[in-house]
Parts: structure tokens; C-alpha cells; sequence
């Protein structure tokens, strides 16, 4: 028999509120949820001490972390990389490659299907996010300019056929030729976000129509509304797509992650890092794939200080920003890293929530937001006690 894990006195995040309840997992499964009374014959338990038990983190945009840049990691370094999300609450994540040459962008592809193909500890790599390279030179951001071109369906597939169903997330420019038709061909096989885009309303209204269904790191590298003119943004938050928001303090003043969700709403809006790999390192000199990149006072920037250049952020602390900019709880923040990426990505039937048959991917936080453990599949991939912090939560096992 398969052994069983209940996971008691804990405060659990279901449906939007926090209550006092027991979970039982069982073959990296949530078996049930309940009183801790009804499973007194599960032989390994976990005293959470009242912490609080909530869905693991998602985070579909981020370029690495850890010293690891996903455009030059091989197959260790993206365990790696998702050993150090781990630590942060994520228990699933994509590798968002930024445009690099086709054979680089290839080869990543081939080293992320490795990994995701032969799980490992840490969080679970979910597969591949393509940021490009079908974008807009003029918002092109960190983006190698020689490397945009326009749309090319047959590139496209060679990706897609590399890199099989691991292929979940792409980013493209409505105003780049093809862009258009492209969506409409691809729509129903991988999530489509429009993004590093100066696009008019129209043009960026007919890809949502053909089937666009995110933007990407809302309000920057993208043309911003005029009362005139909506332009691109106009159309991101007046249609139903989904909105990643990079909550690090430097990309979105708190005024405007507010407007966001007050536009938005609370189940339309994904919390992305789009860290690189200076995340959790000191300021310094880093690399975003082709690009030389300083950090300064947990600022990626350009070296060239043309444009910033993704983040230093990790999930944990992003929820925590969230909760300070909006002064809402927690309940109220969480499903911007777990529901409401999970639906983005069509996997809210397997992971998201804490609900009888879902993956057991989980993460306990104290009371103000601080990861004290994380398992993913049923298992303990990071405890914060056993890292050796200051203050981490002692969890006994009976």
C-alpha cells in the first residue's frame, strides 16, 4: 500500500478562505480534506504548527535565477534553478526562453525537455514559454533586435515538434506580419500572449478574437493607452484575456498593479517574476541570454541602460508586495500565483487548489508570507528549518 502523509493542524487555503483542516496525500495526489480525526490510521503526520497550507506557486515567466540562465543552462542547471524555486514556494514553473538563434533556441528546448521529461526534486519544470521571436522591434525591451523576424509558421512547428507537448506558452507582437494568422493557426494547441507590442486597438483586438488569450508583463514594452489612441493596452484590459503583472516595486508603481486589478479583477491577473539569473544573488554584472545585464539595488537593467531587463524577483516576495500595494490578505492575493495561472495554462484540473485528486503540490507559509516548506508530488523539496534559516518553522512528524 502507498504510503499516506496527512498534513495536520494547518490553516488551509480552500475557495477563497482560510479554515482548520487536515490533508491527506497519498501517490502525489490530494486523497481528501477534512478533519485530522477521520485519518487517525495514516501512519506519517505532519504538525504544521498553524501555519498556513496553501496551492504551490506557478510562475510561467521567468528566465532563471540562481546564477542559471535558461538561455545557457543545461539540463543540471534547470534542476538547479528549480531547486532554488522551491525555496521560494514555487512547485511549478515554465522556462521562458528569450529570441536566440534558432539552433540556441533549439538547443534550450532540447535541455528543458530533459529535465521535464525525468522530474527532479524541486519545482516541478511544467515545460517551455518562447518569448518571440515574432516581436516588434520598436518595443523589442532585452529582446536582440537582429534576432526578431516576422511570423514563420514553419519555424513555429520545428519548435513545437522539438519540443512535444512541453511546448505550453508563447509571446508574440500583433503588428508583426503574420502575427495574425499565425494566432489563429496556433491558438488551440499552446497559450498565446500578445506583448513587446506597439500595436493599434484593432489589430490587437483581431488576435484576441483569433484567439489570444494573455498579455505579457502588462504595461511595459508595450504602447500605453491614449483616451484617443487605446492602442494595444486598451485592448488588453477591456477584452477577458489574462494580465501577467512583474509586482517587484520597479516595473508597476503600487497606483498601478491597483488600476490593474480594479480593471482586471482579481481572477484575470497572473503574477510573474520574469526573473533572471541574479535572482537571489547581490547587484551585479549578470547575463539575460545574448545580453550583458547590471544590477543595481535589485534592478536588472541593460548594460547599455537602453531597457530594463526582466527581474531579481522570486514568487514569495512577490506576494508579499501584493499584499503591501493592495493592502489585502493573503486569501485575497493568492490566486494571482496559483487558480488563476494554473487556468491560463489549462491545468486547473491538476494543480491550483487544494481539492481531492489534485497534485499534491503545496506550500506552508507563516503569517506573513514566508515559504517554511514546499513539497511537490507529496514530497518535501524544501524546508526552512532544515536550510538552516533563522526563525523557520519546526513541523514535527509523528
Amino acid at each position: 500500500m502507498a504510503e499516506q502523509i496527512l498534513l495536520h493542524n494547518a490553516q488551509v487555503y480552500r475557495r477563497g478562505h482560510f479554515r482548520k483542516e487536515a490533508v491527506v496525500l497519498t501517490k502525489g495526489k490530494i486523497e481528501a480534506v477534512g478533519h485530522a480525526a477521520h485519518w487517525k490510521g495514516v501512519e506519517r503526520k505532519i504538525d504544521l504548527a498553524g501555519q498556513r497550507l496553501v496551492p504551490g506557486f506557478i510562475d510561467v515567466h521567468t528566465h532563471g535565477g540562481a546564477g542559471v540562465d535558461v538561455n545557457a543552462a543545461s539540463a543540471g542547471d534547470l534542476r538547479r534553478l528549480a531547486a532554488c524555486f522551491a525555496s521560494h514556494g514555487t512547485t511549478g514553473w515554465l522556462a521562458s526562453i528569450l529570441t536566440d538563434t534558432r539552433q540556441q533556441t533549439l538547443r534550450c528546448i532540447q535541455e528543458v525537455r530533459r529535465v521535464c521529461e525525468k522530474p527532479t526534486a524541486g519545482a516541478q519544470l511544467l515545460g517551455i514559454h518562447l518569448e518571440g521571436p515574432f516581436l516588434a522591434k520598436e518595443y523589442k525591451g532585452a529582446m536582440p533586435e537582429g534576432l526578431l523576424r516576422t511570423a514563420d509558421i514553419a519555424l513555429f512547428q520545428e519548435y513545437r515538434r522539438e519540443a512535444g507537448a512541453y511546448l505550453r506558452y508563447i509571446t508574440v507582437s500583433p503588428e508583426v506580419e503574420g502575427v495574425p494568422e499565425l494566432i489563429a493557426q496556433i491558438a488551440e494547441e499552446i497559450t498565446v500572449a500578445i506583448g513587446h507590442s506597439g500595436a493599434d486597438y484593432e489589430t490587437a483586438l483581431a488576435c484576441i478574437k483569433n484567439g489570444a488569450t494573455a498579455a505579457t508583463h502588462t504595461f511595459n514594452a508595450m504602447r500605453l493607452f491614449h483616451q484617443h489612441r487605446p492602442a494595444i493596452m486598451g485592448a488588453v484590459l477591456e477584452s477577458d484575456v489574462y494580465c501577467e503583472a512583474i509586482c517587484d516595486g520597479h516595473h508597476l508603481h503600487p497606483g498601478a498593479v491597483r488600476l490593474l486589478l480594479k480593471c482586471k479583477g482579481w481572477d484575470k491577473v497572473v503574477a510573474i517574476t520574469d526573473s533572471i539569473q541574479a535572482a537571489g544573488l547581490p547587484d551585479g554584472r549578470y547575463k539575460l541570454g545574448v545580453n550583458d545585464v547590471v544590477v543595481r539595488d535589485g534592478d536588472a537593467m541593460l548594460a547599455d541602460g537602453t531597457s530594463r531587463a526582466g527581474s531579481t524577483l522570486t514568487q514569495d516576495a512577490a506576494l508579499r508586495n501584493i499584499m503591501r500595494f493592495t493592502g489585502q490578505p493573503m486569501e485575497k492575493v493568492l490566486p494571482l500565483f496559483t487558480e488563476n495561472p494554473a487556468r491560463l495554462l489549462h491545468l486547473e484540473t491538476e494543480k491550483g487548489a487544494i481539492e481531492p485528486g489534485m497534485d499534491a503540490d503545496l506550500t506552508v507559509l507563516d503569517q506573513e508570507g514566508r515559504v517554511q516548506l514546499t513539497l511537490t508530488a507529496g514530497k518535501i523539496v524544501y524546508s526552512r528549518a532544515q536550510a538552516g534559516h533563522e526563525g523557520g518553522g519546526k513541523f514535527e512528524e509523528a
